[in-house]
């Protein structure tokens, strides 16, 4: 056992690598730059993320991952590739031992993509893990038992409901909407009724800064530059909290419905576990202000935020390939 063993969580909004032994190691941006001249790479990581809204035309710059699945297989590869080099070096004497996450609602073509994304990135072997699982197993809730244990993962592209239970997923729910689907909806309120035009960045700052699934004791404001779409010149105007949280209505009741349809599936004596201990949300979007409140509010079962809610599924990750050799008969078929 010379080689390395990594976690990578292949997420819509960011890549995260943990090494058996040292944790986690690497979190950036899943974006990358391309020159459209010769379709090289330019940069990759929080270097491209900086560009984002701000290049020429000579140069594109895309999240090859969307809504949880690859869009664009060659360049996710070279993405993965340069985050793999990254962490076990250009030319490493043993190829990597690799546990991808990949959305338990993804087609049998889409989970390929990904194993073949990391064999082509350099990896010996592959393996996959459902995300709610490895969520599971990364916030520490003790999946090896046969007692129910609840986790809702949302992150920037699918929000996924699981039950888990000796070691594998009982029930789920996945819905591709996550926190894109958040700023997306920011942007079109703003749009709709101040006329301005704003960018990806300036709405997940205002979702992170002032947005909130319940209406706030002390309503926040924030000012936010766009374009006037009437005029077309630069413009700023005050956003409360109030007017986001309106604006992230729809999005957050089909989360609150994915979580409910995945209790309504639940059997009778999980269920009862799960009202015991609650249920834990994972991954980026869980940490918006009041999002625990909601779904407590709504589904009348106890919510709290992991631990770590961004790294927990690929720390699972980690832990399932240090302890291959009893999840391996739990993992999807690929």
């Amino acid at each position: 056992m010379f080689e390395k063993q990594i976690g990578i969580d292949l997420g819509t909004v960011n890549v995260l690598v943990y090494v058996v032994g040292k944790g986690v190691v690497l979190q950036e941006p899943s974006v990358v730059a391309i020159s459209t001249r010769d379709n090289k790479i330019v940069a990759v990581g929080s270097d491209a993320a900086d560009m984002i809204g701000r290049v020429p035309e000579s140069i594109r710059v895309f999240r090859p991952v969307r809504d949880g699945v690859i869009a664009d297989y060659f360049v996710t590869t070279s993405m993965l590739r340069h985050f793999i080099h990254k962490v076990v070096g250009r030319n490493p004497l043993f190829r990597p031992q690799v546990m991808m996450s990949s959305p338990k609602g993804v087609t049998s073509v889409e989970r390929r993509a990904v194993y073949d994304a990391a064999i082509s990135a350099g990896a010996k072997e592959a393996h996959l893990i459902p995300e709610p699982l490895a969520a599971a197993y990364g916030v520490g809730l003790p999946i090896q038992t046969p007692t129910g244990n609840m986790v809702v993962d949302i992150g920037g592209g699918t929000t996924e409901a699981a039950v888990v239970s000796m070691n594998d997923i009982v029930v789920w729910s996945s819905i591709r909407v996550g926190g894109n689907r958040l700023d997306q909806a920011i942007i079109n309120y703003i749009r709709k009724k101040y006329n301005l035009i704003v960018g990806d960045q300036t709405a997940e700052q205002l979702k992170i800064q002032i947005g909130s699934a319940l209406p706030l004791e002390d309503e926040l404001t924030m000012e936010v530059r766009g374009r006037n779409q009437v005029t077309g010149l630069p413009k700023t105007i005050a956003i409360t909290s109030e007017e986001v949280m309106e604006a992230m209505t729809e999005p957050l009741r089909q989360i609150v419905n994915t979580v409910k349809q995945t209790l309504e599936k639940t059997p009778p004596e999980l269920a009862s576990d799960i009202i015991d201990r609650g249920i834990v949300l994972t991954g980026g979007t869980a940490q918006l202000h009041n999002l625990d409140n909601l779904l407590t509010r709504e589904t009348g079962v106890p919510c709290y935020v992991g631990d770590n809610p961004v790294s927990a599924v690929v720390v699972g990750a980690g832990k399932a390939i240090e302890n291959l050799a009893v999840m391996r008969r739990f993992l999807p078929e690929i």
